[in-house]
């Protein structure tokens, strides 16, 4: 069994990159290998992508040229009394973590001589449109940047940042999807207000939205700027920026933002207790 890619968990995130590292051909199914305790899960993941599967953890750390830690950060303790982390011969795979809060320091102390990667993606890599930021421990070389930017990039587009942003990185991207989909809830409210349809109101919403993202992208003006295109003197938008003004919207997106970086700053405290 030739097994290039190892994965330790088999949720949403790690279901994502799988299946867009296959679909573009990076990987081959016989070259992934996952751990997962969910008998259904494991079952769900043979059949669909046709990987490997292992009902144990240490058979997916004894292979493979990446181990893919994708956990929740409340099972690591658990998952690391399964495994005999052993010094090799041959070179040590490249270890990936995408659990929130926990920091290098402690995975790679768990890892001794393994180079340690902590990456944050977020829930639009589902769809390859994430947005995932890359920090690399002390053992790590370009080529191993190299090998995760690709995988990465096969879920939407890459940083590499300090660990010490990543906390940061959770707060806007890891967390914003969320954000980001109260909002879209809340103009589809509206528009049912004034009388739309909710299936309209939401369609509507959803494409207004993801208009004026690719807008922003294509273009690349500052938020601010189209803003102010969109906003003619005595009109509806000006009228509708100065509720959401008076209402506090800005500062309201801003301190979910620092919230979620606290709590993340929080669990990773935490964790490495």
């Amino acid at each position: 069994m030739s097994i290039r890619l190892g994965i330790i968990g088999g949720g949403m995130m790690a279901e994502a990159i799988i299946s867009r590292l296959l679909n573009q051909k990076l990987y081959q199914p016989h070259e992934v290998l996952v751990s997962e305790p969910d008998q259904q899960r494991r079952k769900f993941l043979e059949q669909i992508y046709r990987v490997h599967i292992a009902e144990d953890n240490q058979t997916v750390v004894d292979s493979g040229e990446v181990l893919l830690l994708s956990i929740k950060p409340q099972v690591l303790d658990q998952v690391l009394t399964s495994l005999n982390v052993v010094e090799r011969l041959q070179p040590y795979p490249l270890v990936i973590s995408i659990l929130a809060g926990v920091p290098l320091i402690r995975l790679e102390a768990e890892f001794p001589k393994y180079p340690m990667l902590r990456v944050m993606p977020n829930a639009p890599a589902t769809v390859g449109v994430g947005m995932t930021a890359i920090s690399p421990g002390q053992r790590v070389e370009p080529k191993h940047l190299t090998l995760a930017t690709t995988i990465f990039e096969a879920v939407g587009e890459v940083v590499q940042l300090p660990e010490s942003l990543i906390d940061a990185v959770t707060g806007l991207s890891g967390s914003g999807p969320a954000f980001v989909a109260m909002m879209i809830e809340a103009l589809a409210d509206g528009g049912v207000s004034v009388g739309l349809p909710r299936v309209i109101a939401i369609q509507l919403a959803l494409q207004t939205v993801l208009g004026t993202v690719q807008l922003l992208k294509n273009t690349e003006l500052h938020p601010a700027q189209l803003k102010d295109k969109v906003t003619t003197p005595g009109g509806t938008t000006i009228a509708g920026v100065a509720r959401l003004e008076k209402a506090g919207f800005r500062s309201a997106i801003l301190e979910a933002v620092q919230a979620a970086y606290q709590r993340s700053q929080q669990l990773g405290e935490q964790i490495s207790m």
